[in-house]
């Protein structure tokens, strides 16, 4: 099989995660310009522009001056992480839009019950409460000029108001838009000013004579407009006067440069060429992905932030409009994910989304690739790792090849001959000679590859059918090609795999049919070094199959739902797989015995690879998280007699029962989420059972329910103990059983009217049950296991409403 001297691997540990930084609603850059403050969900995440990585987390607040849903306003000193300050914000509702002036002194916020009101912040008090506006205030903007004491604000009556704070009045409303006022830009001298709507029109006005001096068409619903500085040279985005210039960002997805003197737009930014395959009638629509929210202006760095409609922020770099960085905020459900790049620098992951995204692990920068219209729903890379294949819903497969010196992702080729979505692709292991798609029209298609895709230049070359077969009855979930490139394997939705011959030309011939899961098929997976196939199933199984007389010859049960994913790791002798309960589990094929199970996704685990050098893996789930692992080598721990040093970095499991078993008795001391992880893998094997039970009856009686159940993944580790609890008490009772046989065969073998010795009377004593005998082991006498099976299954399901029933006393002896 596999090398004997072949070390096995006996754990992971998390290495990176990419993780929601932005969910929506208001985004804000630092006055130096470093720093990103966005929102998700109830936390106010603070992104380090440089690195892409999020330096703070601000948790439980919804809007660094915040405005909560209690009504409250919050200062927090977000370097420290700290509320300095908390007041009531005097709005009988919520705040909906907030705004500093130009020295930061001056706090104006807007209610949704069409007030408004400034804040001296060093002072702290209400200085003005301006009443007037109709309904939400959704737009409050400080006149640059600090000098000029004016506020402007808009409301659902789509005006613009002008506040003079001096008397605390409105000067006027400047009507000019049919709908919301979305963004205001003012130019350097403060006397001209531009307003943009989502009635599909810029105005520019004249902020002396509070007219309008002139109203720019520009077809889309804007969401953003930033004057450009007149000082600066714009040449190459066709800027050749001195006139008024402005950008705008809206529903098309592109940023565009307008002279407002004739209201005609100058340049155009150019989207990447694969966009124009997209139909252009759908650009104004309010779902286009690539629409616009946010445009803000960084001008000590002459750059211009974007934020889409799939919550991407975008830096580009004036005045080439250049893109500069890419940071994803939200990827929603993570589809696929595969190692790309020179050393698995690069990871390419398949979202929810028609768009790619291909991340530098290093930085957390990200590239995204546009080109299919639909979502895209697997991914599949070369052995070279520069050259990866994608399939999607809207029936096509597309090749993309990486530049190795400049890192940038382009399509190279694209076929579309599906009747339906395409599920699943794969692609040539020995040489980039084909791919293989299945699809949910129940076909198997072989792709042919030109012999140099680079060759192709900036044109996307259409690939070719070399074959076409009506596979299976249902959807083809999965494909693998062999690592000799002869043998293909499918995975159906009709509960079985098949294997195919890649020999033929022009066809594929079916060689074998792999029968026995009971549900349908999730992946399929040939193993690098034996005849063997692996397949993943709905059921909660996982299976090897000889390829010789397609017979099964392993099973390996554990997840508790359905195992989307297998994989061959330790060359090829070990199995990692993922399952729609959010575990990872490492498999030794030999023993069948599972070494480990991680647990740090709260949904699905659909993608899962493992990089070419095995010495790291990434997993990808529906939860949005993606986990980068790398093999864990862990060092010996000593017991010291007043505890145990760094306990919780100890993930060996072996390892760490040979020191726990001698003393349980102390375990109450050092209690840590690690022990529940390591009850649930002892307990999945028998030898190990009685030192997960005794370990889990000292968490039980120690340790609260309510900081038991905060531990992360306690949900999940009591799910996992449920069902071998189960087990071990069948198999308990069974030995019960066999024993009462021995005390009726002792009795029938005693020679009738014999007299009974006194040793033999203690020992008919012992063997004899006791008229209050119950039948219970020794362990169980420490620990009734079925008395704690209510209680296991009760936390695991209603963890809120029963936590103190796990610890009553009543449920342990």
């Amino acid at each position: 099989m596999a090398n004997t001297n072949l070390q096995f691997k006996t754990n992971y540990a998390v290495s990176s995660k990419i993780e929601p930084f932005y969910k929506g609603g208001k985004v804000q850059v630092s006055k130096d310009e470093q720093y990103i403050f966005c929102t998700c969900g109830t936390r106010v995440n603070v992104l380090e522009i440089s690195t892409g990585k999020i330096v703070h987390s601000i948790e439980h607040v919804s809007y660094i001056f915040l405005s909560c849903r209690a009504l409250l306003l919050k200062q927090w000193d977000w370097r420290q992480a700290q509320c300095t300050r908390s007041w009531k914000a005097i709005h009988m509702v919520p705040v909906a839009s907030m705004t500093f002036d130009s020295t930061s002194t001056l706090l104006a916020t807007g209610g949704c019950d069409g007030t408004i009101k400034i804040w001296d912040v060093v002072k702290q008090y209400c200085t003005h409460n301006l009443k007037g506006s109709s309904g939400v205030v959704h737009l409050v903007e400080f006149h640059p000029d600090i000098n000029r004491l004016q506020l402007f604000s808009s409301s659902l009556d789509c005006g613009i108001r002008l506040w003079d704070l001096r008397s605390s009045e409105c000067i006027c409303v400047l009507q000019s838009h049919y709908s919301a006022v979305t963004s205001l830009s003012f130019s350097a001298d403060g006397d001209t000013m531009v307003s943009s709507g989502r009635d599909k029109i810029c105005t520019v006005w004249d902020l002396q004579t509070r007219k309008p001096k002139r109203t720019v068409p520009v077809y889309e619903a804007v969401e953003g407009v930033v004057l450009l500085p007149e000082s600066k040279d714009f040449s190459e985005i066709e800027v050749k006067s001195k006139d008024l210039h402005f950008i705008t960002a809206g529903s098309k997805g592109v940023l565009r440069v307008w002279e407002a003197s004739t209201a005609r737009c100058i340049y155009t930014q150019t989207l990447p060429s694969t966009l124009s395959l997209v139909s252009d009638e759908g650009e104004d629509q309010d779902d286009n992905p690539r629409s616009l929210t946010y445009l803000l202006h960084l001008p000590a760095s002459s750059r211009l932030a974007t934020v889409t409609a799939e919550h991407n922020i975008l830096l580009y770099q004036l005045p080439a409009l250049t893109t500069q960085q890419q940071f994803v905020g939200y990827s929603d459900e993570v589809l696929d994910v595969k190692f790309l790049g020179k050393n698995d620098s690069h990871i390419v992951v398949a979202t929810n989304s028609c768009q790619l995204k291909v991340f530098e692990l290093q930085t957390n920068s990200c590239q995204i690739l546009y080109g299919h219209t639909d979502t895209v729903l697997s991914l599949d890379v070369f052995k070279k790792g520069s050259l990866f294949a994608s399939c999607a819903k809207d029936r096509s497969v597309r090749v993309w090849q990486m530049d190795a010196d400049s890192g940038q992702v382009h399509c190279v080729a694209r076929g579309s001959s599906h009747t339906n979505a395409v599920g699943s692709i794969t692609c040539s292991r020995m040489t980039a000679s084909f791919i293989v798609s299945g699809s949910q029209d129940c076909t198997v298609k072989v792709w042919d590859l030109p012999a140099d895709l680079s060759t192709t230049g900036t044109d996307v070359y259409e690939l070719t059918v070399r074959a076409t077969e009506k596979a299976h009855d249902k959807d083809v979930n999965s494909v693998a090609v062999s690592p000799n490139d002869k043998l293909l394997a499918s995975g159906s939705q009709d509960r079985t795999a098949k294997l195919w011959s890649l020999a033929g030309e022009g066809s594929l011939s079916l060689l074998g049919v792999f029968r026995g899961h009971r549900r349908g098929v999730w992946a399929v997976c040939f193993s690098p070094v034996d005849q063997v196939l692996a397949t993943s199933s709905a059921d909660g199984t996982t299976k090897l199959w000889g390829l010789q007389d397609f017979s099964c010859l392993k099973t390996f049960e554990g997840h508790d739902a359905s195992v989307l994913k297998v994989i061959f790791v330790s060359r090829g002798t070990q199995l990692l797989t993922s399952g729609s309960d959010g575990l990872v589990k490492l498999w030794t094929i030999k023993t069948n015995e599972c070494v480990k199970t991680l647990d740090a996704h709260q949904d699905k685990v659909w993608g899962l690879h493992n990089s070419r050098k095995d010495d790291k893996m990434v997993t990808g789930s529906a939860d949005s998280n993606i986990t980068v692992w790398e093999q864990h080598k862990t060092t010996k721990q000593k017991f010291y007699h007043g505890g145990w040093s760094k306990c919780s970095h100890l993930t060996k499991n072996r390892q760490c029962k040979s020191i726990f078993e001698p003393y349980c008795v102390c375990f109450y001391t050092f209690i840590s989420a690690s022990l529940l992880r390591f009850c649930v893998v002892w307990n999945t094997n028998a030898r190990n059972c009685l030192d997960a039970q005794a370990v889990l009856q000292v968490l039980l009686t120690h340790v609260p329910p309510e900081e038991l159940l905060q531990y992360q993944g306690a949900r999940t580790h009591l799910e996992g103990l449920i069902p071998y609890t189960e087990r071990h008490m069948q198999r308990i009772g069974r030995l019960l059983q066999a024993s009462m046989f021995l005390n009726y065969m002792w009795q029938k073998m005693r020679v009738a009217g014999a007299p009974v010795s006194c040793k033999e009377s203690t020992v008919h004593s012992r063997l004899l049950p006791a008229p209050d005998y119950k039948p219970h082991p020794p362990h169980l006498q420490r620990l009734t296991i079925d008395s704690l099976m209510p209680s296991l299954r009760a936390a695991a399901l209603f963890p809120s409403l029963t936590a103190g029933l796990i610890v009553s006393p009543e449920n342990i002896n």
